[in-house]
């Protein structure tokens, strides 16, 4: 599913136009977005939990000359389905 089918599916699912149904997904990202920037975890009850874990730096190869390479720390989005999200899709 696009982001251009999803926006359709909320509009028709609330009675609103795709515009705003645009405008309130990408709110809601924007929202998300934000709070895992700050550290935040998100969890929305049925559906899951939306937070930062961190990598610790670690060598890597380079696929094309097998040179050895650093790869940095780095924090990344990880997300945890929740109870009824997984029931759901079963």
């Amino acid at each position: 599913m696009t982001k251009a089918e999803l926006v359709e599916k909320i509009a028709n699912g609330a009675a609103i136009s795709k515009a705003q149904a645009s405008r309130a997904l990408d709110a809601t990202l924007d929202a998300i977005k934000g709070a895992l920037k700050k550290g935040q975890k998100v969890t929305l009850v049925g559906f899951g939990t939306f937070a930062v874990s961190k990598r610790k730096a670690r060598k890597g190869r380079n696929p094309q000359t097998g040179e050895e390479i650093k790869i940095p720390a780095m924090k990344v989005p990880r997300f945890t389905a929740g109870k009824a999200f997984k029931d759901a899709i079963k």
